[in-house]
This record gives structure tokens, C-alpha cells and sequence, in this order.
């Protein structure tokens, strides 16, 4: 078992974690994070081991001026082997412009709730679920892998808890009439609870053990680490996290950041699960981001350091 004080690589069970923080935490930050630095960063990021990294979203520079330099972001980062680079697309347009830029996977997104879809998307789930299917045609024949996310999965805002099998229902669509290779499954506003987590990871996992599942799970109510926990309980192995724990969705209201990446690889190191993560390159990534988005971010392992970054004794001590 080798440990090289951040990267824990030895016969753990392999846990993968995906940063998001590029996409979905600079995506709701009102201050443009320069091209350059947000390249920097996704290579950072790339070098520390993340299985994935959701680099941007190709939407209107319009409706989300943070990301409106998707195009250059994704095709001038420095691609490391094995990492797949992915990004959100809301259309056929945004698609093109994708694999055009050369993304390893297009990430399409609807919600489970009725109220939550026309907040976020201004449109039916139906319509919705259309889009998505268009999408899916046009890129057929390129190589490019669709991952479905469906929000509020775990509760919704506005229409209060999601049932179970309208979730499923849902996510047998994206499987069988999309052919999505992976389903993420959303906490968006941090309304899940463990138990909760559990049954329905479990439900997937049984009905549809070939596809990849990812948890995308929010800190908003203080439960996005036992919620990961309740997750690997019950077979999951894949995590949407922020290095820095910034995000929030702005249609989800008192929603907070993701779960923090540096947060869940340090407890997980800790535990014994192989992420194949340096904690280290991840935390000087995550500490660049104060300065590049002008406030301070929610990370406590920042904050307080790793678990055995010890403290030297006070020097009234040491001269008595």
C-alpha cells in the first residue's frame, strides 16, 4: 500500500472523484475569472488526479457571462491521460460548439420537478426531455459520451420531496430511449438525507448496475459528506465535488455550494479508499480561488488544514 502523504493508491476500494468547481462553481461567481487563470486552473486540477472534470457550459454569454469563453477554456487546457473532460450543453447549438472544442462527454441537464425545470429552464420537463433527445441525435457517430443529470432528484424547493419512481421513471428514459452512459443523480438544494440517499442509490444500482452513476451532492443543510458515505454504502463509486466548496445553483433558492472536493478526498484518504487524488496539488488549487473570485470559500480543510499538519509547541514553553 503505498502513501505518499496526499495520494492514497493502494487496494481500496477505487472511489472516483469529479470535479465540477470549473463549471458549476464559477458558473454562479459574479466576478470573470480571466481565460488564462481558469485554464491554469483546470490543469491544476487535471494534475491532482480528479477522474473527471466538468470544465465549463457552453450556454449563452448572455445568461451566463462567466463562462462565455467556454470555446478557448476547453481547447487550449493541458489534457492529461485517463482524465475525461466534460462540459454542460443546453441545446444542439451548444453541443456542437462542444465537440467542436473537444470534450470527451456532453453533460445534459433537466430537473425532476415540474416547478424546479421551468424556474431553471423555462420550459416543461416534456420539452425538456425533447431537447436532450435532439441533442443525442446530433452528436451520434462522434464519439462523444451523454451523461444525463437530473436536479432536485432528491427533493425539490418548491414542490417539496420527489417520488422515488419518478425519478426512476425518468432515468429509464435517459438509459433506454437516449442510450446515456451515465446518470447523475442531483441533490440541488441539499434536501437529501442519508437514508434517503441510500434507498435510492440502491434502486438504480439494482435496476441498472452497467451504467455509470454519479451523486451530486450540496452542503447546504451540513450533510453532504454522510450523504456520500450513505452513497458508497450502497454501491455508488463516482462523486460530483467543488474544490473550495463554491457553487449553488441561482434557481434554487438557499442553495449552497457542492460538497467541497478537498473535504471529501481528505476524509476518504483517511478511511482508506484509493481516489487517486494529491491533496496537496488539489489544495493549492483550491487556494488560488479567493483571489480569483474576490471572496473568501467554504472549504474548512483550507481553513484548518489536513488532520496531521501538526503545530509547533508555544515558544513561552519551549523557553521555561
Amino acid at each position: 500500500m503505498n502513501m505518499n502523504n496526499n495520494v492514497w493508491q493502494g487496494a481500496g476500494r477505487r472511489i472516483h472523484l469529479q470535479e465540477v468547481g470549473t463549471r458549476d462553481g464559477l458558473q454562479a461567481e459574479s466576478a470573470f475569472v480571466p481565460t488564462e487563470d481558469k485554464i491554469a486552473l483546470v490543469d491544476a486540477l487535471s494534475e491532482a488526479g480528479l477522474s473527471k472534470i466538468e470544465v465549463t457550459a457552453f450556454v449563452s454569454p448572455k445568461a451566463i457571462p462567466a463562462l462565455r469563453d467556454a470555446e478557448q477554456v476547453l481547447r487550449e487546457i493541458r489534457r492529461q491521460p485517463g482524465v475525461v473532460y466534460s462540459a454542460l450543453v443546453p441545446n444542439v447549438r451548444g453541443a456542437e460548439r462542444a465537440v467542436e472544442s473537444r470534450a470527451d462527454e456532453l453533460n445534459l441537464v433537466m430537473s425532476a420537478s415540474e416547478s424546479h425545470n421551468q424556474s431553471n429552464l423555462r420550459m416543461t420537463r416534456d420539452t425538456s426531455f425533447a431537447g436532450l433527445a435532439e441533442v443525442t441525435r446530433a452528436v451520434q457517430g462522434t464519439g462523444v459520451a451523454i451523461n444525463v443529470s437530473l436536479s432536485c432528484a432528491f427533493g425539490c424547493p418548491m414542490e417539496g420531496d420527489v417520488p422515488v419512481q419518478s425519478v426512476l421513471d425518468w432515468c429509464q428514459r435517459y438509459v433506454q430511449e437516449l442510450g446515456a452512459h451515465g446518470v447523475t443523480l442531483c441533490d440541488t438544494t441539499g434536501m437529501a438525507y442519508p437514508t434517503q440517499v441510500t434507498q435510492l442509490t440502491q434502486a438504480f444500482r439494482e435496476r441498472w448496475p452497467d451504467t455509470e452513476l454519479t451523486l451530486h451532492f450540496h452542503n447546504t443543510r451540513g450533510m453532504g459528506l454522510a450523504n456520500v458515505l450513505a452513497a458508497m454504502d450502497a454501491g455508488a463509486d463516482r462523486f460530483d465535488a467543488s474544490f473550495g466548496g463554491i457553487g449553488g445553483c441561482p434557481y434554487a433558492p438557499g442553495a449552497s455550494g457542492n460538497v467541497c472536493t478537498e473535504e471529501i478526498v481528505h476524509a476518504l484518504n483517511l478511511m482508506g479508499y484509493n481516489t487517486g487524488v494529491d491533496l496537496t496539488r488539489l489544495l493549492a488549487a483550491a487556494s488560488r480561488l479567493p483571489a480569483l473570485i474576490g471572496h473568501d470559500v467554504p472549504s474548512q480543510i483550507l481553513k484548518a488544514g489536513q488532520r496531521l499538519d501538526l503545530h509547533p509547541m508555544p515558544a513561552a514553553l519551549n523557553d521555561s
